[in-house]
């Protein structure tokens, strides 16, 4: 394991001056921990995000169910309102089943899971 060493360490003094390639700058890691994080942040930003559009996707298809359901169908002048609203329901219903497949075909799991899975493997690497 590399030890941690004050910065001046790094420039001929201190009890391993001979050893700068073993010493870790502390600035250095904390620098690429940083960028890591924030890289982490919109990862994560960006897979909550998909899921916020998707959970939009199914509300809006459930309000027009609502909408063509309270329509009265024998009224000629909304019969092309339900027929409208009938096909909008029709392509959100096909948006939402074609994400479930892709999603259940990608393996795609919860952002939890995800910011564990990151936050293990950076924990290695930046070790």
């Amino acid at each position: 394991m590399a030890t941690v060493s004050p910065t001046n360490a790094a420039n001929g003094g201190g009890e391993n001056a001979g050893k700068t390639s073993q010493n870790l700058d502390a600035n250095v890691y904390a620098t690429k921990k940083t960028i890591a994080q924030g890289l982490l942040d919109v990862a994560l930003l960006t897979a909550n995000a998909s899921q916020l559009k998707y959970l939009l996707q199914l509300v809006l298809t459930g309000c027009m169910m609502l909408l063509i359901a309270n329509t009265n169908l024998n009224e000629i002048k909304k019969q092309r309102r339900a027929d409208n609203l009938n096909n909008a329901i029709t392509i959100g219903i096909f948006l939402v089943a074609i994400l479930n497949i892709l999603i259940a075909a990608l393996g795609i799991k919860n952002s939890d899971d995800l910011q564990a899975a990151v936050l293990s493997t950076l924990g290695t690497s930046l070790q």
